[in-house]
Formats: C-alpha cells, structure tokens, sequence
C-alpha cells in the first residue's frame, strides 16, 4: 500500500508551533505542497516544495497522480478538515489514504479569546461565498464568527451589518491568530473603518434589539420584489412544510418567480441548495436580486421547464410552482426526483387542478385546498378579503 498523504495543520506561529509528529511528517516528506505563504513558515529542508497553481480544485487531482508514489506532505491552515484542503482529499482519496495531523482551528483561537463558548457560536465561512450569505445568520443575540477571504472582508462585513440594522453589533477582527503578531479589536459594525491583515476572523456579537428575519417558513411577503408572481406568505409556509426541507438536500424551483420558495428553502440551513428555473429574463435577474438581499445559496437557470431541466443535478424536492400545464412537465420532475423524494405541486387555475387531480388518483399522495383571508379596511370599517383559493398536492417518491 503506498504511504497515505499526510496533512499537517500549521499555525500563525509556524513552525515553531508544530507538535512533534507534525515536524516528523514534514522532515520525512518527499515532497511539500501548499500555499506560498504555508510553505515559507517551513525551514529550509532537503525536500521538493511546490506551491499550490489557480484554480487548485481542477488541478488538485493531476497533482496528486503526478507524484503518485512519493511521501507526499500537504500544508493547511489551522484543521485541515475544517474548510480545509483535508476534507477535498479525503473526498479524492478517501478516508484511509489521508493521514491528517491538525492544529487549533482559527474558530478555536477566537472563541478562547473572546471567551465564547465554541457549542454557542454559528460560522460563517466567506472565503469562496459572496457576502451576502451572512444574512439568514443575523438575528437578535446571536453570536457569528466569520472565516475572512482576505483584508477587504471585514470592511464588507461592516457595511453589510449597517445596511441590515445591526450597525451596533459588537464587532471583532482577530488578526494573525496564535503567531507573534496577533492583534485583537473591537467596536461596533458602524465605525469600523481599520486595514487589517489578510490572515483574520471576524468576531460579530448581535444586538438583541436588532431586526428580525427568521429562518422558518414564511418570510413577510414585502421582504421580496417581485411583479406579483409572488407564493403568498400563508401558502408558502404551508408549501415549505410539504416540500420538508432537509439538510444537505437540493430543490428545483420549477417556474420561480420572485424566488421566494427556492430562497427559504435554503435559508433552514447552511447545506441546503437550490435551483430555481425561470423562464421571464426580467424575473430571472429580480429573483437573483432577492437571493442576494436574502443571502440564499440558490442557482437560478435561465430557461423553460420541463426543457430546461435537461442535464440538472438530481433533486430531493420539487415544487411546481409555475408552468406545471406545460407538456410532460410532471413526468419530468416525477422521474427526475431521487427516491424518498417530495414533489408539491400548487395551482389555482382549474386546468392546473385538472392535472393535480389525474396524478392524485394515480400515484396518491396528499391533497388539500388553503384559503386564506386577509383583513382590510370597508369605509370606517374592516373585513375580510378572501385570497384565491390554492390547491396543494404533495407526494413522496
């Protein structure tokens, strides 16, 4: 068996931080890999030393297969399996071909410094993510560490928190942490305005008295632009309760409109994903629009259903939301669905009705009809103003 890869986690501080096993993994290395400035924290050594070439994630296995059969020692920062370069090899190599020998993560060092407890604290990783992805996590009291992409996040940060009403919010930048030259500041979102080192973590302490927008179903309906083709705050709830989301799992947003079930979608959780089709180019660029405000990782495809969903990864959950009349559209997302998958259809026009009703009686599943009514004003008084009635069809594959 040829000797695995070993991985070795460094520090600010280098070398002189290393355990011993560490040191003896990199003396006894054929060959280094990592990052210019990984490699200039090693001392000089009898061993071939390559720094990592753009992009790496296309040229990672080349690499590898290029100097299959040397002792390959590969530099990391901090853990190599916390949004590091181990995890990737353990998914090229697998588990028993990747030996990984870690030191304290940057989301450690932070936490013992701000006393923070590591079970109480969300992170937030900005190094390949637009900004943009830190909104569902910004909510009254919650404490947000931030793995920075380089010196130009933690002014991105500040001014993303002022925009959204956390300009208040306790704000930390921890600098080249655990090496000499560590630096620790505080203030609030609202004055940061420093130049810091591109090795940095951006502590973030909310408000308690700061804006909400929660993470469950059912975003008010004002938090999205849209032209009105728009799933109604009361539906979508309901329509996300069917449609179940899962961590990890993926949704096509079939006709998405202002994107507003693709988008809660993947704010229940980090790991959730979706593609949302839209046909209307106008709708297309408002519904990216809202997934930026909204910080959703949703992949928005420009075309229309069922063609568009040719060559599509597979889904765990689709919702038909607009289209469903056109021919084999059901067909497609039925089949197209993994096994244990949801497919909820919505329709308020009889002839989508009609077609809920036939797959209904074929394959089962649950039916119902949700009318909702809005209170508003009749002259000096109120009433109620009935919403059009929706049909929801849900089924599990």
């Amino acid at each position: 068996m040829p000797d695995p890869v070993t991985v070795v986690g460094l520090g600010a501080d280098g070398w002189t931080g290393l355990s011993i096993p560490a040191r003896t993994a990199i003396e006894q290395a054929d060959l280094l890999l990592g990052s210019p400035r990984q490699l200039a924290l090693i001392p000089e050594q009898d061993v071939s030393r390559v720094a990592w070439p753009s992009p790496l994630s296309e040229a990672l296995p080349r690499l590898l297969a290029e100097h299959r059969g040397r002792r390959i020692c590969v530099l990391a920062s901090g853990d190599p399996t916390f949004h590091g370069i181990g995890t990737t090899l353990v998914r090229l190599l697998g588990a028993d071909a990747v030996r990984v020998i870690p030191q304290p993560s940057s989301v450690s060092l932070a936490c013992a410094r701000l006393g923070w407890a590591q079970d109480q604290v969300q992170v937030v990783s900005l190094v390949t993510n637009p900004v943009e992805r830190l909104h569902p996590h910004l909510q009254p009291g919650r404490r947000v560490l931030i793995l920075s992409r380089g010196a130009q996040t933690p002014a991105e940060v500040a001014d993303l928190l002022v925009a959204r009403g956390y300009g208040s919010s306790e704000f930390t930048v921890l600098e080249q942490l655990g090496g000499p030259t560590e630096r620790v500041r505080t203030t609030n979102a609202t004055d940061w305005s420093d130049e810091v080192d591109p090795l940095n973590v951006i502590a973030v302490l909310c408000p308690f008295d700061a804006p909400v927008l929660s993470t469950a179903p059912g975003l008010p309906d004002d938090a999205y632009e849209n032209d009105g083709q728009l799933t109604k705050r009361e539906v979508r709830a309901v329509t996300l309760s069917r449609l179940a989301p899962v961590p990890g799992q993926l949704l096509w947003d079939i006709g998405g409109g202002a994107g507003s079930i693709a988008i809660e979608w993947s704010r229940h959780h980090p790991s959730c994903r979706a593609i949302a089709v839209e046909r209307d180019p106008d709708r297309a660029k408002r519904l990216e629009r809202n997934v930026s405000a909204l910080g959703a990782a949703v992949e928005i495809v420009e075309g229309t259903a069922p063609t568009a969903l040719e060559g599509l990864e597979s889904p765990d959950a689709v919702f038909i939301g607009g289209g469903a009349t056109a021919a084999g559209m059901f067909d497609a997302c039925w089949n197209a669905l993994r096994p244990g998958g949801r497919l909820v259809a919505n329709g308020v026009t009889l002839e989508t009705e009609s077609l809920i009703a036939q797959w209904y009686k074929a394959i089962g599943g649950d039916l119902i009809r949700l009318d909702v009514q809005r209170a508003s004003a009749i002259g000096t008084m109120t009433g109620w103003r009935p919403a059009m009635p929706v049909t929801i069809w849900s089924v599990t594959k």
